[in-house]
């Protein structure tokens, strides 16, 4: 099978299986009972056909994909660096806005570009081969604009009335577990995300709380807490999207119409594409994945954009969260091999 000149899409269903869906695709306002289906939105949710249904359906293994795309050949790519000067800013004025009262935390988001062929982005697939466990496999591509990644985080899965998800926060390199298994600012960072997406689950159904852990995916490890929830009653995937969706993770704290927009605002401010932390998901059979769109390398028209966020609280620091920043888009550009 080759994918050249195609639009397509593909997501993890399995540790060793991915479905990979050929287009044209045929768009739709809600998601499509009985059929398989790719959900793609902006972090706004502001699409009105986020459904994607492919022509054809395929059930893979990683190999097989990357036999679907062409041969990488993107070793000499130049990357171009954000300025520190527009993150600082942002950063300013987030640490201003905690201390008047009006946010406990916020997650601006920062890009690398480089100039590069259609070729080159439709070859990254098939650096997919050998990702770690954690990471899921991901990617999508219509019209000249596109994105490839391996994400940590589900915004949730959904199956016979039972919802799985997560608390994600929290980042250090390997070599850093011992201290930060009791850095107080990354516990703390990661028991907001986990308290806040508590509270919006209990309306929904009964709750239940996993210990927090930490997850390793090679080179970065992250604080990591499961929930699961048993649904009072059945809810359109797409109210549940939108009931979820910013994670307190990728989101502002509290999350009202007003820190979205100040959210969004500063995103676009540092060049973030508009599908970077967005959902992405596949329906399949009666179940529903999500994925939290990070970890990720996107294309635009001649330009790849390797976004990375951090959240900022109370007790940030500047340089240290330059610091994570780097460190999470370096570990993407080491499982694409760039």
């Amino acid at each position: 099978m080759n994918l050249a000149g195609k639009d397509w899409a593909f997501m993890s269903c399995s540790e060793e299986t991915l479905l990979l869906g050929e287009g044209p695709f045929t768009q739709m306002s809600e998601c499509p009972t009985g059929e398989t289906a790719f959900y793609k939105n902006n972090f706004a949710l502001t699409e009105d056909a986020p459904w994607y249904v492919p022509t054809k359906v395929h059930e893979l293994n990683r190999a097989a994909l990357a036999e679907c795309f062409p041969a990488f050949s993107g070793h000499d790519l130049d990357w171009k660096s954000p300025e520190v000067e527009g993150f600082s800013e942002v950063f300013r004025q987030i640490i201003t806005a905690i201390e008047r009262g009006d946010l406990q935390k916020s997650v601006p988001v920062v890009v690398d570009t480089a100039e590069a062929s259609l070729e080159a982005f439709q070859a990254l697939p098939s650096r997919l081969l050998d990702l770690h466990p954690n990471l899921n496999p991901y990617g999508f591509y219509s019209e000249g604009e596109g994105f490839v990644g391996a994400s940590p985080e589900f915004l949730f899965r959904s199956f016979e009335g039972k919802l799985k998800t997560m608390a994600l926060a929290g980042t250090a390199t390997e070599g850093e577990r011992s201290i930060f298994s009791v850095d107080e600012k990354e516990i703390q960072e990661h028991e907001f995300v986990a308290q806040t997406l508590l509270d919006s689950l209990s309306p929904l159904g009964m709750t239940r709380r996993h210990q927090r852990s930490i997850l390793s995916l090679g080179s970065l490890i992250h604080f990591h807490t499961a929930i699961d929830v048993e649904l009072y009653q059945s809810h359109r995937p797409d109210d549940l999207i939108k009931h979820l969706h910013p994670t307190p993770a990728l989101g502002s704290l509290p999350s009202t119409p007003d820190t979205m927009a100040q959210l969004i605002e500063w995103r676009n401010s540092l060049g973030c594409p508009s599908y970077f932390g967005a959902p992405f998901g596949l329906y399949h059979r009666g179940r529903l994945d999500l994925l939290v769109g990070i970890r990720m390398i996107g294309y635009d028209q001649g330009t790849l954009v390797l976004p990375s966020g951090c959240g900022v609280i109370e007790a940030s620091r500047l340089t240290n969260e330059w610091r994570e920043l780097a460190l999470k888009r370096d570990s993407v550009r080491k499982f694409f091999a760039l």
